[in-house]
């Protein structure tokens, strides 16, 4: 039973996590083409055909709101007996794929639910091809047949937060599910298992948990995972360079330095554990080959530890999609926390029904 103070801080790290993704995302998008600047700000120099305002997203942020959308629609099948939340979260991310190939919602889709009709997420910003590859069928990759397995990018992970969110699940129940929708796109072990472990500490974060303990709480999910080293070793990587003195964006590159999925997580783990606030280390996570995923991580991490009102709010202010992502956030709070009064037996549920369609 959720007492209200715990309702208001599960509220907080939720919305903290989604919007300090965003954030980081938009971030991380400025600072691939930014030109040198006193301090940086999200988005702050637009790619033709891309991103195209200070504070605009990119493919990262847009995916991982279809990954909280299929999320709660996994949570609201629990009432017809048939549960099986890759599948609603693959679902999901086919709902996603649609907004990167048609012009704009479509209202005969009965499926669609109220995120896929939004217009702003029709915007498509240079998704990476292994996405589209992966979510272009309607062929569900499993562990045994993943899409992609040669995928090693850090495309997967960067949707995977809000499995962390799931509080009520144990730790080794989040990271299989992470890593079981990891597969719809990315079939590489080191970019399913970075995933895996990027939910298991995000999970740790809102539990409650200091960074470095939900660290090593990922790493001990991790262990009896074949294929599992090259994630485990990047995570202890990141954890023994807070050791080595002042925080600077040579180690970051350091970190990130091969550019793959297990590289980001490590470069955004670095940065939210050595970060003085979210601001900086933000700023940190742009260095090096990982700049533009480990903002996005780093923010996600930082805004499920501290909440939301740790973000900054000169960034918050014009990051696109705010309403949604607060609106969605704050959905997927009350399903997890008062999925009875929503659409329990006896109540009147056509109007949850309609945001989140099951049928």
């Amino acid at each position: 039973m959720w007492g209200r103070a715990e309702q208001q801080d599960f509220r907080s790290r939720v919305r903290g996590c989604l919007l300090g993704g965003a954030i980081g995302d938009a971030l991380g998008a400025g600072a691939q083409r930014a030109q040198p600047r006193d301090e940086p700000v999200p988005g702050a120099v637009a790619a033709p055909g891309s991103v195209a305002a200070p504070g605009s997203v990119t493919w990262a942020t847009q995916l991982t709101l279809f990954t909280v959308d299929g999320l709660i629609r996994a949570q609201v099948r629990r009432d017809t007996g048939q549960w099986h939340p890759p599948t609603d979260v693959h679902r999901a991310h086919r709902r996603w794929f649609a907004t990167q190939r048609d012009w704009g919602p479509d209202e005969r889709r009965a499926d669609n639910g109220w995120l896929a009709m939004q217009e702003w997420l029709y915007a498509r910003r240079d998704p990476p091809r292994p996405l589209l590859l992966g979510l272009g069928d309607e062929v569900m990759g499993t562990r045994e047949t993943p899409k992609n397995p040669r995928a090693h990018d850090a495309g997967a992970v960067l949707r995977s937060a809000p499995f962390g969110l799931l509080v009520g699940w144990e730790p080794d129940l989040v990271g299989l599910l992470a890593g079981e929708c990891a597969v719809h796109t990315h079939g590489d072990p080191a970019a399913c298992l970075s995933a895996s472990a990027y939910a298991v500490i995000v999970h740790g974060l809102v539990r409650g948990a200091p960074l470095a303990a939900a660290v090593q709480g990922a790493l001990a999910v991790l262990e009896p995972e074949p294929g599992h080293e090259p994630v485990a070793r990047a995570l202890g990587e990141a954890l023994g360079s807070v050791r080595l003195g002042a925080p600077d964006a040579e180690r970051v590159a350091s970190l990130g330095a091969a550019g793959g999925a297990q590289d980001a997580l490590a470069a955004a783990v670095y940065c939210a554990l050595v970060a003085e606030d979210v601001r900086h280390g933000l700023s940190l996570a742009t260095a090096g080959p990982t700049a533009a995923s480990a903002p996005s991580l780093c923010g996600a991490l930082l805004g499920a530890w501290h909440g939301e009102t740790a973000l900054p709010p000169a960034w918050l202010a014009e990051l696109e999609g705010r309403a949604t992502i607060l609106e969605l956030a704050d959905d997927f709070a009350m399903e997890l926390t008062q999925p009875q009064a929503l659409h329990g037996e006896g109540t009147r549920a056509d109007a949850w029904l309609r945001r989140y369609p099951c049928a």
